[in-house]
């Protein structure tokens, strides 16, 4: 098993439910394809380096968790696709 983070930025516009449920929803797809989420550090809101989607602001999350070496091509495909989902990143941690 190795060690990734997944930063997720939502989008501002969001009420604090609905921001909690894309969080949630990320959170199940590491449980869905076998990661275990270690925690998620919740950075608030932040201003972009540049407007994306004609938004200057975002929620800034990142989900720590371990997971085989496949899983994160498939987390990424998903959440992709999410609605409300700015920008996404999921690196491998280094082992410090």
């Amino acid at each position: 098993m190795n060690k990734y983070e997944l930063c997720v930025v939502v989008s501002a516009k969001l009420e604090d439910e609905v921001r909690t449920q894309v969080v949630d929803k990320c959170k199940a797809l590491v449980e869905r394809f076998g990661g275990t989420v270690a925690d998620v550090d919740d950075w608030g809101k932040k201003k972009l380096a540049y407007e994306v989607n004609h938004e200057k602001e975002g929620y800034y999350y990142f989900i720590h968790f371990d997971a085989e070496a496949t899983a994160p091509a498939e987390i990424e495909s998903r959440v992709r696709i999410m609605d409300n989902v700015i920008r996404f990143l999921c690196v491998r941690a280094d082992e410090a």
